[in-house]
């Protein structure tokens, strides 16, 4: 197929050779299928704000770090820089995102490369070595719907571990790869810690998969896992080895506010830490930019 333009530079530089074809058109990015040698990748190529159909929301944006304090006071007053700089802040939300998940072992695709603002990453395959579906073009057996739904849940309990929360999780982002469920799109990602709406997004997403899953095994319509697991996260008690039961009992007892506010302190402080050497290993990895 002919090139797109946003991938030219990527050729041009050496990162991958050819494309091949367009996988897919959603509502924030067009993603193809590129060759690299002898592997075969994915592109993800975000779309112009005027052009997307996801609106970002203060709700999403709420407490994310730009490089400086003149992008932010430009950002604030919605000049042109101001939303060039928007714009990078939120394809970078997503490139941290995938980096710091795939390092704290969660199943999402391995992120190689962010050039031009263009995404380089790993292409989910299935079996047969295609493209991997969506959770939303397949139907399951009572026994696969539990199955994929416990092993989400974990990996969102292993998202909130790692300070992150998806935000905007379902069976529209969700590959079913050979090995099992694939978790993606990650540009509306919130700091848990950070955001004050975090509680409510994990609260959606795991419902999202309770709702989708539970078409095919009723039972887990009457689940709260979305509860359980932010009391825990709350308490400083989620972790990865934790037993969940999907039941959740409403505490009549005060919560200790300092308690919970020195956890979260904790906690972001560290994904602070953590954000700085991912940044530093994905500098060093980079190459350099060649001049034309």
């Amino acid at each position: 197929m002919k090139t797109p333009k946003r991938l030219e530079p990527l050729i041009e530089d050496g990162l991958i050779d050819e494309v091949s074809r367009q996988l897919m058109s959603g509502k924030e990015a067009t993603v193809y299928i590129v060759r690299r040698g002898e592997e075969t990748l994915c592109a993800k190529v975000y779309k112009e704000a005027n052009k997307r159909s996801f609106r970002q929301s203060v709700d999403y944006t709420e407490n994310r770090k730009v490089k400086s304090s003149r992008q932010a006071r430009a950002m604030a007053k919605g000049s042109k820089y101001g939303k060039q700089a928007q714009e990078e802040a939120w394809q970078s939300a997503e490139v941290d995102a995938l980096y710091r998940l795939a390092n704290a072992g969660v199943r999402v695709p391995t992120p190689y490369n962010f050039y031009e603002g263009v995404l380089l990453m790993e292409l989910v395959t299935d079996a047969d070595g295609n493209a991997a579906p969506r959770l939303n073009d397949l139907t399951f057996t009572a026994e696969d719907a539990r199955k994929h739904h416990h092993t989400l849940i974990r990996e969102v309990v292993r998202m909130l571990c790692a300070g992150i929360v998806h935000g905007d999780l379902s069976e529209f982002n969700i590959l079913l790869s050979n090995d099992g469920p694939v978790i993606i799109d990650l540009p509306q990602a919130v700091d848990a810690a950070g955001n004050n709406h975090a509680m409510s997004m994990l609260a959606r997403d795991v419902g999202n998969l309770s709702s989708f899953f539970g078409q095919f095994a009723p039972d887990l319509l009457n689940t709260q896992y979305g509860k359980e697991i932010w009391a825990l996260y709350a308490h400083g008690a989620l972790s990865l080895e934790v037993e969940l039961t999907g039941q959740y009992q409403e505490s009549n007892q005060p919560v200790d506010l300092k308690s919970v506010i020195r956890v979260i302190d904790a906690v972001r402080d560290e994904e602070t830490a953590k954000q700085t050497r991912m940044a530093e290993i994905a500098s060093k990895n980079a190459p350099p930019k060649i001049k034309r």
